[in-house]
């Protein structure tokens, strides 16, 4: 490996360790008044597609788009950089026009005002379209006495109104620099994907006595196998190609709950034991074929 690439390899490596120590540290814990009762083992969740169908940040992207924040045109810019980030992997090019379009829209807005816009766009776009299936599966660990964690690239804020809403412990997201409570339209780091998440989950366990080889993680993609890599059990829920692949190929478990169909067979396990890129982003590009 030459000198440069190595270079670029570490300089990589330390802005994922830094993005994870500030999602980590900028992690809310709503219940951390009351010690649950098995407080060394959770659970992790990714978002998009494995709580929410389809990419959360594109249906805040809507929710703004709807109040002038933005035109349709950027609306459909943005969703087509969400869809070529997702699609990339850890393609730094396409993590860095993914994070360029994510901020371009808040730099220089205050951070409670988007807060504000968030709850409301919660209820308007994004409520009804938390999958059932994996919301049952969080409440089996909050019923076990242990604390559950979203785990995401949409900024923290965003991922906190989620998991108030869910009633979950709190969440770990993309931390986004602030200035006197505004948006700078500058990341902590980098956005919370791959590495740097398995970094704000190796944070948070430290900082909340976590045993990982007792905690669970589950995902919809592939490039979510590192966090899942990084605990004691790992389950595919609504997985991509990919991972469904490598899930059979290590023994993991699958959870699908994209059709009614499946749900029905499928279930909730009653013991604790317990894809592709969303509507919302297919209507993105739809839009933006329509514009072009």
């Amino acid at each position: 490996m030459s000198r440069l690439k190595l270079r670029s390899r570490e300089t990589r490596e330390a802005r994922a360790v830094l993005a994870g120590a500030a999602s980590a540290a900028a992690a809310e814990v709503e219940s951390a008044l009351a010690v649950p009762p098995d407080p060394t083992a959770g659970a992790f969740f990714d978002v998009d597609n494995t709580v929410v169908a389809g990419a959360s940040m594109y249906h805040f992207a809507r929710g703004l788009a709807a109040r002038n924040f933005f035109t349709t045109r950027d609306l459909a810019d943005f969703a087509w950089q969400q869809v070529r980030f997702r699609l990339g992997g850890e393609n730094t090019a396409g993590m860095a026009s993914a994070r360029d379009a994510a901020l371009a829209f808040v730099a220089g807005k205050r951070v409670d005002e988007i807060v504000a816009l968030g709850e409301e766009i919660y209820d308007e776009l994004m409520a009804n379209r938390i999958w059932i299936g994996t919301r049952a599966l969080a409440q089996l660990h909050l019923d076990a006495g242990q604390r559950v964690w979203l785990v995401t690239a949409t900024p923290v804020e965003l991922a906190s109104i989620i998991s108030r809403r869910l009633g979950l412990t709190g969440a770990l997201g993309t931390v986004s620099e602030v200035v006197n409570g505004e948006y700078t339209g500058r990341l902590v780091g980098e956005p919370l994907h791959g590495p740097a998440k398995v970094a704000a989950v190796l944070a948070l366990a430290e900082r909340e006595g976590l045993d990982l080889a007792r905690c669970t993680a589950y995902s919809d993609s592939i490039n979510d196998v590192p966090m899942l890599d990084a605990v004691g059990r790992a389950v595919a829920v609504n997985p991509d190609s990919a991972l469904r692949m490598e899930a059979r190929a290590r023994g993991w478990e699958v959870r699908d709950f994209r059709t009614g169909r499946k749900a029905a067979k499928v279930g909730v396990p009653t013991a604790l034991g317990l894809g592709a890129v969303g509507g919302g982003v297919a209507a993105a590009l739809a839009l933006r074929r329509r514009q072009h």
